[in-house]
This record gives structure tokens, C-alpha cells and sequence, in this order.
């Protein structure tokens, strides 16, 4: 029988860190909420230790900030900060996808494509639950190819900085769908073409409108 990859055992503190993640990043616990170490120790059936050392992680990621006589407080990030938000992963999109135009592969681009019809037919059927996270990898696996470096890297890192719950994906908005499916579509077209500059345009545009939907929601 081959031998099957092994995996190092996730630490107690790294247990503690991704399930915080995750509860931050989907809003589960808000923008706001005080994080007490003892009480998550005691949710999660760890100790305190490892609590403290997720938590000074989070503080890292500036996802939490520690305020005097309150302890960790999950960071509220408002307008100013989803214009931000926004417009950094426009940029390192649009970068992203202008690189890729110049070095993307027929199998790449043919992935891609399968991948945008996976995302027109669960449209198609209704499983708009399905989209924003097909959409993410879409747009990730085009950084990843412009720029693989790094540039894939700090496109995770900006999403991993604000917690977008996922009742405010665009994507479970009708009205929204067909629009976004087609920006994929020019997308596609001008990466196919070698035409980075067009590539970069429409995915700026793009999450653009992303970032204002959100802001008018």
C-alpha cells in the first residue's frame, strides 16, 4: 500500500486561532464583542494558555486590539474601512490579473473555465450559496498565476483582514448574479486574449462594484 502523507497534529493554540478566525470572519462574534479568555478557554475545552497566544495571533492579524480595563475586543471596522478593504483588493486583483494575462497556460485558463461554469450552473439552479466561495477561488486562482511569488500570498492576507459575513455575499442577491458572471466572462476573454490590460481594468471594476454594494447595504 503507498504510504499516505502525514500530517503534523494541529496545537491547541492553533485550534483555538482558526475557530476564532472563522467566528470573526463570518461575524458570528462582531465587531465590538469582547473576547475573554477564561470564557472561550471554557467554550473550546482548553486552557487559558492557549487562549492568550490565538488572541495575541488575532491582535497581529489586526482582527482584535486590547483596550485598557477591557482586554481583547474584536476590532469594529466601518465605512472608512471597507472603502479600504475594497479598494486594496482591487488593486492587488487587478495586478494580479494583468500578470496572469502574460503567463497564464492553456490548462490554467481551461480550469478557470471550468470553474466559471460550475459557478453558471449552480447560478442556473439556485444554489446561489454555492458562489461567493467559487468566486473567491476564481479570483485567487488568478493571482495565484499572475503573480505566484508572493502576490497570491498578500491577496489572502488582505481577505483575511475583514470579516465578511456570508448573508452579505452579493452573490445571494438575484439581481446581482448575472452582472458579476458576466464581468468573469470579460475576464476570462481578456486573459485568454494575452490582454493584461483589459484584464486588470475589468477586475478593478469588478470588486469595485462588489465594494459598493456592500457599502449600500
Amino acid at each position: 500500500m503507498p504510504a499516505t502523507e502525514s500530517r503534523p497534529p494541529m496545537s491547541k493554540a492553533e485550534y483555538v486561532y482558526s475557530v476564532l478566525l472563522d467566528d470573526i470572519r463570518s461575524a458570528r462574534i462582531p465587531g465590538g464583542t469582547a473576547l475573554r479568555a477564561g470564557e472561550v478557554a471554557k467554550r473550546l475545552g482548553v486552557s487559558v494558555t492557549p487562549v492568550r497566544e490565538a488572541l495575541r495571533r488575532l491582535e497581529k492579524d489586526r482582527l482584535i486590539s486590547y483596550e485598557a480595563h477591557h482586554g481583547a475586543t474584536v476590532v469594529d471596522l466601518g465605512e472608512e474601512a471597507l472603502a479600504e478593504y475594497y479598494g486594496l483588493r482591487a488593486v492587488v486583483e487587478g495586478l494580479g490579473a494583468r500578470l496572469a494575462a502574460a503567463r497564464i497556460t492553456p490548462g490554467e485558463l481551461a480550469g478557470l473555465r471550468e470553474l466559471h461554469a460550475a459557478m453558471a450552473d449552480d447560478a442556473a439552479c439556485g444554489r446561489n450559496d454555492r458562489l461567493g466561495e467559487q468566486s473567491m477561488r476564481f479570483h485567487l486562482r488568478i493571482v495565484d498565476i499572475g503573480g505566484p511569488a508572493f502576490l497570491g500570498a498578500h491577496a489572502r492576507s488582505v481577505r483575511d483582514s475583514f470579516p465578511v459575513p456570508a448573508g452579505a455575499s452579493l452573490w445571494l442577491d438575484e439581481t446581482q448574479v448575472k452582472a458579476q458572471l458576466e464581468a468573469h466572462e470579460g475576464i476570462l476573454a481578456a486573459l485568454e486574449a494575452g490582454d493584461g490590460e483589459t484584464a486588470e481594468r475589468l477586475m478593478i471594476a469588478h470588486v469595485r462594484r462588489a465594494g459598493d454594494y456592500r457599502a449600500h447595504r
